[in-house]
Parts: structure tokens; C-alpha cells; sequence
């Protein structure tokens, strides 16, 4: 592309708001492209057509992560004829577009000596290998047989190849309908610009959206991460530092570093950080960290390195509770529940609820069960956000809800007010308080105990009951479990923290003995005594 500088002006000249659906985002970009000259009536044929969509798409996709000088630094190294170059070689052979294929590592190079992320290498290649799919006949050099060859093995995405196979689903999950929070990282983009190094800890109840914000952390800046999950067993200091050590020495190809500590690997890191290039680690959900002693949480480090921030996630706790103590680094909190942001989580309430409703075309019966009893979106829309006290779990759970039978004729005021009052509600529908409920009841409690996921014949063993029985129980109650595949079987776990802070806090679970209920200590006593004849059968070779 000749004028690269029109480019970089159109791009950033673009005025999209930042809760955007993919026909805006669209719209968008093929209105830049035709104000350059580019045709998008059809896809691009030859490959300077393929690379000039490549550079506008690329551009438009990271325009909020860059100002408009680096933006531009960006898109001019792309432009660059060496770069294009290489580019145009895998275009016209019958080579795989594979980022991980040798030739592209000079490429890196040069990406390093111009002080360009690596990372941005990899996102221009991925945009460029999308716009290539589309074109009909590439470089005009290789048949269709040859082409679908060429693409069996696609490339993986991005944001994919970044996240750690652990918590892709769940990074790809809770970014999927993402939308505002964005007083959350204006804050944390003015913490990176004041401080050389730091804390940042995003501080809020259950439901608030907190893993929401980390994931979506995740994905805006390319983050090295750890979800602490205590339903799955997946919080202790030494998964974390697992986790948090293979995937710095995978980005970063660190040396010799198979045993290192956390300090150790981020001061290897820093050491490799190019000039305004720094490291972000996301790790959301401290407070379901099982860890003994008073140090701090996951032991992470008093000193660091400049150029490295963690961003953490929390629920509230007393000040005397407080386990991370630093030397030298600036430590921030910004609490969701404080007054100040009560205005801006609401809009982040209504804007995701107007996002169901309207950009979500699965979600069409819930505009219908609107339009037939004459609502008024707005009025939808306000109410629903009334009744959450905008907690991101309730719309979760009531949102696909509502034109469920449980809910097809109740009126709009009749929802339930907050998320314990909606699992309050269901507990009810479910006939949960009835002394026939009181062993189904168990099962639930089994997976709050266990802290794990469970298979269906665990279960079984533990509570005495037939497997079917559990499996179908369970399935009743799916909409609060997150089942998983491990090894050919299906496990549960506890979906939400919130829904396993419900169980304990109900009445008829608590440890007062009373007739047809239960408590936690039975539960226990269960699982010790299944444990303990687990046990005996495994030594007497049953």
C-alpha cells in the first residue's frame, strides 16, 4: 500500500464506540477501506490487494491498544517491503501460512531490532492468513485442491495460541458477551502510566464480574494468567507457580528455568523486556486461594522488577485479612462496591442487558416474551437492571431464564430481587425444603465438600445412591454446575462460588440437628466413610 499514512489517519480518525458488535466493527471497516480505494465487494485476488486488507483489518483490531504513533510504527513495519517480502513468498508456495514455520524467525528479528512486539507479529500474520482464506485464488500460483491442502492444518488464532490450555474455555467464555467496564481500565491504564512496577487489585462481591474483567484483561493485554478455582481444586500456591512458570518460559524462551521461583523468573523476564515493552500477570480470585501461614497469597513477591504488574481479582475481606505486603511497589485498589462506581456498573448492567436482548440472535424468544406483553425495552431493560443489583451472575442465571415454563407467567415485577433471592426462588421451585428432597439435597453438598470435580459414580459411592439417580439429579440442577470431560466421564463441579456460599448459608443445612435435615458435618462423615472403604478395598485388592 502506497499511502500508509492514509491508513494510520482513517484507522485512527474512527470513532466506533467501545461496546461494539461485529456488524458495526464491519460496517466500520469496509466503510475505511472504500475511503482508501480498497473494493470489499468481493474478496481479494492478488496479493497486494490481500496484504492492503490485511494492514487495514489489523489496524482497525488494535487501534485501542496503541496511540496513533505506535499504531503507526506498527503499520509502517508491515508495510515494509522485506517484511512483504516474506510475506508474499508463503502466499505464492505451496508452504503452510504456519507461524511456527523457520522462515518466519528472521522476521522476529527484525520485529525485535525495530522495537515492534512479537506479539503483533503474530496477530498481523493471523489477520493476514484470515484474509487470505477468503481470497479466491491466492497469488494465482496454486489450484483450489492445492489451496485446501494448504489450509488443513489452520493456524491456530491469537488469542487461542495465548491462552494456557487450562483456562482457554473459561477466558473464551467470559469474554464471548463482554461489554463496558471501562472506568475499570482507564484506572488501570493510569496506574501503568504512573508507576514503573505494580499492584492492582479489582475488588468486588460475588457475581460483580470480576473474572469477566480478568479474562477480558487477558485478551486486551495479551497477559500471562492464573483463575484460582476452588470448585475444581485449582488454588494452591503450587499449581499457580506451575502454571505462571510455563507459560513465561514459553513467551519468553527462558533458559534453565524449569525449577525457578516466581522473583527469579521475573527478573529473567525483565532481562528480556525490549524498550517500552512490560509484563502484565493476571490472577483472578484470591480469595479462594487455600494456603496456610500469613504470607502472602500464592507467595507472591514483595520486590518487583520495573516493568512488571499484576493485576489481581478479590472479594472484599476485613483489613486485618489483608495477605500481600510489598517493599518498594505501589500497591492500588479499586473497589466495584464503592459509591463512586455505582453509576457506571449500572450502565454496564443496562449495556450488557441491551446486548442479549438485541445482538444475540439465540436470544430471540426473550424479545419475543417482550414484545408480547407489551414492554417497553427500556422499561425492560431498567427493571431487570433494578432487580440484579447489578450483579453479572443474576443476568447469567435469569436472563435465558425468563422464557423458560419456570418463568413464562411471571410478570416482570414478580422476578427475583438479587441472585440469593433468585436461587432462593429455584430451591423452591425444586421442592427442596420437602423431607423427600433431603437426599438429593446431600448430593449437592457432596460437590461443595468435595471442592472438586466429581464423577457421577463417586458420588454414587459416597451417598449410596444408584448412579442413574445421580445423574439424573444433577442434570436437573445443570444450570449451576460446569460439567467437564476427564478421562471418558463426565465430573462436576460447582459452577459459581456464589451458589456454593448459598448451600452453606441455608438453613436447613446449618449444624443444628433438626428432623428431616442435614448438615455439613453428616456430608463430611459421608465422604470420610466412603474414603475409608475406598481405601480398605484398594489394600485388600478388591
Amino acid at each position: 500500500m502506497n499511502n500508509i499514512e492514509s491508513v494510520i489517519k482513517a484507522i485512527a480518525s474512527a470513532a466506533v464506540s467501545p461496546i461494539i458488535n461485529t456488524v458495526q466493527r464491519n460496517k466500520t471497516v469496509i466503510e475505511i477501506k472504500e475511503k482508501l480505494g480498497i473494493n470489499s465487494a468481493q474478496p481479494p485476488e492478488k496479493f497486494d490487494d490481500v496484504y492492503a486488507h490485511a494492514l487495514v483489518e489489523y489496524g482497525f483490531e488494535v487501534k485501542d491498544d496503541f496511540d496513533e504513533t505506535q499504531l503507526g510504527l506498527n503499520l509502517k513495519f508491515f508495510n515494509n517491503q522485506k517484511v512483504k517480502k516474506l510475506f508474499y513468498q508463503t502466499f505464492s508456495s505451496a508452504q503452510i501460512l504456519d507461524y511456527n514455520y523457520q522462515e518466519w524467525n528472521p522476521l522476529r528479528d527484525e520485529a525485535q531490532k525495530d522495537r515492534i512486539d512479537v506479539l503483533q507479529v503474530e496477530k498481523f500474520h493471523q489477520v493476514f492468513v484470515n484474509v487470505a482464506r477468503r481470497s479466491l485464488n491466492p497469488g494465482q500460483h496454486i489450484s483450489n485442491y492445492e489451496l485446501q491442502k494448504r489450509f488443513q492444518k489452520p493456524t491456530e488464532p491469537l488469542q487461542e495460541s495465548l491462552y494456557p490450555d487450562e483456562f482457554k474455555a473459561l477466558i473464551e467464555e467470559k469474554t464471548k458477551a463482554f461489554c463496558g467496564r471501562v472506568f475499570v481500565f482507564n484506572e488501570f491504564e493510569n496506574f501503568l502510566e504512573k508507576h514503573p512496577k505494580g499492584y492492582f487489585t479489582v475488588i468486588g462481591d460475588a457475581g460483580m464480574g470480576k473474572s469477566a474483567i480478568a479474562a477480558q484483561s487477558v485478551f486486551k493485554y495479551k497477559a500471562i494468567c492464573y483463575f484460582n478455582i476452588r470448585a475444581e481444586g485449582r488454588n494452591t500456591p503450587e499449581q499457580f507457580l506451575q502454571s505462571i512458570r510455563q507459560q513465561l518460559i514459553n513467551r519468553y524462551q527462558l533458559q534453565n528455568a524449569e525449577n525457578d521461583n516466581l522473583p527469579t523468573l521475573l527478573t529473567k523476564v525483565s532481562e528480556k523486556l525490549v524498550a517500552g515493552d512490560r509484563l502484565i500477570i493476571v490472577v483472578d480470585a484470591l480469595d479462594e486461594v487455600e494456603q496456610s501461614g500469613s504470607r502472602n497469597l500464592l507467595y507472591l513477591p514483595q520486590h518487583l522488577p520495573d516493568r512488571i504488574y499484576f493485576l489481581l481479582t478479590r472479594r472484599r475481606y476485613a483489613q486485618n485479612e489483608k495477605r500481600l505486603f510489598t517493599e518498594g511497589v505501589t500497591q492500588q485498589e479499586l473497589n466495584l462496591t464503592d459509591k463512586q462506581y455505582e453509576k457506571y456498573n449500572h450502565k454496564d448492567v443496562k449495556d450488557y442487558i441491551s446486548s442479549f436482548i438485541n445482538d444475540e440472535p439465540e436470544h430471540g424468544r426473550l424479545k419475543t416474551w417482550i414484545q408480547e406483553r407489551k414492554i417497553l425495552p427500556l422499561y425492560f431493560i431498567e427493571q431487570v437492571a433494578q432487580k440484579s443489583e447489578n450483579n453479572f451472575m443474576y443476568l447469567y442465571y435469569v436472563l435465558p431464564s425468563i422464557t423458560t415454563e419456570d418463568y413464562q407467567d411471571l410478570s416482570l415485577e414478580a422476578l427475583p430481587d438479587g441472585l440469593q433471592d433468585y436461587y432462593q426462588q429455584h430451591w423452591q421451585r425444586m421442592g427442596m425444603e420437602t423431607p423427600q428432597k433431603r437426599t438429593n439435597t446431600i448430593i449437592l453438598c457432596v460437590l461443595v465438600e468435595v471442592g472438586k470435580p466429581i464423577s457421577c459414580k463417586s458420588i454414587a459411592r459416597i451417598t449410596s445412591r444408584d448412579e442413574n439417580d445421580i445423574w439424573e439429579i444433577l442434570n436437573k440442577w445443570l444450570e449451576f454446575l460446569r460439567p467437564q470431560k476427564q478421562d471418558r466421564e463426565e465430573y462436576y463441579s460447582i459452577y459459581h462460588q456464589s451458589f456454593a456460599d448459598f448451600l452453606r448459608n441455608r438453613p436447613s443445612l446449618k449444624k443444628e440437628k433438626r428432623s428431616n435435615n442435614i448438615d455439613w458435618q453428616e456430608v463430611q462423615r459421608l465422604i470420610s466413610d466412603s474414603n475409608d472403604k475406598l481405601w480398605a478395598n484398594l489394600k485388600s485388592g478388591d
